[in-house]
């Protein structure tokens, strides 16, 4: 069903967007970072949380990817439109919910997790939450409709509006932060602004008909519960799986926070650049989920498999010359951020160590894991990620740095060996081939 031709049309957009998108966080990190250590160290605290709510809407959006892929592969265009009615709807009011309960119990959550940090980091944590949390509907709405496109082979809208956004959302800071001089709080209202318009245009493009996804009027939209139900089945488990993660990654983040406000300020450098050079494989292991949905939902088992394996070398070999080139821009993101000598240095050491690991781990611990989602194959992962995430990230690295004291390098070993016990478990699950006896759609 898939040339390699047609592969590279799908993938090269996908990675394109996520590379510019990792571009425009790091410069966002960099311009954030003239306002003060305190500012950046804060706008770090709260990102971890918006990354959270990130990968809940994310996941959602992927179960309703999932399910309108195995319909497509059917050429069942009925039952795709109905699925991603149902993925919108669900999640602009999902959105709005953790808007509303972000807003009203922002400061609890940030004094709960972060209480350990100066005043003047929480000061700026406080202020940049405030704001950021009226973004969440619309990340949500923006991502649903980016998932839908995708699911259909169509990556190359939602690149284009990706990048304009995050072109805009830079603009906006350079405005509010260095003009306006409104702090940490005219970043978050950048970050609103790019994130709602973003999303206003997806919804135009997905209202025009002839599309291969047609999600009809706005106000036409009804809650399909049979159909709502198959999506949370596909998006519910990867969404625990993915909000557990992140949230390991807060009790992480918590961890560094008592490492001071140097190691602070590293790792959330760090931090950027670990996630920029995973972008072009996990943009290979998004268009995963397209092509062995297709795939499966067309019956065709052995061109999943092939494809799964196939898509994860690729996905290796992105990762490696990824991590050779944010190896070698490092120092002169450290020096463009102002970190003083001891962070730069910190920082360094530090993503050092992560080139030298990360190639031999962490493809097989992710990519071929989004094979076996498309195939429906979603509770297993749950649980092994999980699992794998509380013992090493959380245990592991709680042992190494408040225990023996190693440093944040002691936060790294934790990620370490997470992707190690993911990688083994994931390869043999994938050789048993258990994943491609599951359904999602009902059959013809």
């Amino acid at each position: 069903m898939f040339s390699n031709r047609d592969l590279r049309r799908m993938l090269i957009p996908l990675i394109a967007e996520q590379m510019l998108t990792s571009l425009m966080g790091t410069v966002d990190t960099m311009m954030v970072s003239q306002v003060g250590s305190e500012a950046v160290s804060g706008v770090s605290l709260v990102d971890t949380i918006n990354k959270l709510m990130l990968f809940l809407f994310t996941a959602l959006a992927t179960g309703g990817a999932i399910v309108c892929a195995q319909y497509l592969g059917r050429r069942d265009k009925t039952h795709s439109n109905q699925a991603g009615r149902q993925v919108m709807l669900t999640a602009f009011f999902f959105g709005l919910g953790v808007m509303a309960l972000c807003l009203i119990g922002r400061k609890w959550m940030l004094h709960l997790i972060f209480g350990q940090v100066e005043q003047a980091v929480m000061t700026a944590a406080e202020q940049y939450f405030l704001v950021t949390a009226f973004s969440y509907p619309f990340i949500a709405l923006f991502n649903a409709s980016s998932a839908l496109y995708r699911a259909t082979g169509n990556t190359r809208l939602p690149m284009v509006v990706s990048v304009c956004s995050n072109l805009l959302n830079v603009a906006g800071n350079a405005l509010l932060l260095f003009v306006v001089k409104m702090g940490v709080s005219g970043a978050a209202l950048s970050t609103v602004v790019s994130f709602a318009l973003a999303s206003v245009v997806m919804l135009c493009f997905q209202r025009r008909p002839n599309q291969l996804i047609e999600i009809g009027r706005l106000t036409s939209l009804r809650p399909d519960w049979r159909m709502m139900v198959l999506v949370l089945r596909i998006g519910l488990p990867t969404g625990i799986e993915n909000a557990m993660f992140q949230f390991g990654k807060i009790m992480v983040q918590s961890t560094v926070s008592t490492l001071g406000t140097t190691a602070i300020a590293a790792n959330a450098i760090v931090t950027v650049l670990e996630y920029m050079s995973s972008m072009p494989s996990t943009a290979i292991g998004t268009g995963l989920m397209t092509v062995a949905g297709q795939c499966i939902g067309a019956g065709r088992l052995d061109e999943a498999r092939a494809n799964t394996k196939k898509l994860t070398l690729w996905g290796a070999l992105a990762l490696l010359a990824a991590d050779l080139i944010i190896l070698a821009l490092t120092v002169p993101v450290t020096r463009l951020a102002g970190l003083d000598a001891e962070a730069a240095a910190m920082a360094f050491h530090v993503m050092l160590v992560i080139s030298i690991v990360k190639p031999f781990l962490w493809p097989l611990s992710f990519l071929p894991l989004n094979g076996m989602r498309a195939a429906g194959d979603v509770k297993f992962g749950m649980i092994v990620s999980t699992a794998s995430m509380w013992i090493f990230r959380v245990g592991l690295t709680y042992v190494l740095c408040r225990v023996r004291g190693v440093g944040l390098v002691g936060i790294w070993c934790g990620y370490f060996a997470d992707w190690f016990v993911r990688s083994i478990v994931f390869s043999l699950r994938y050789i048993s081939g258990r994943w491609t006896r599951h359904q999602v759609i009902e059959p013809e």
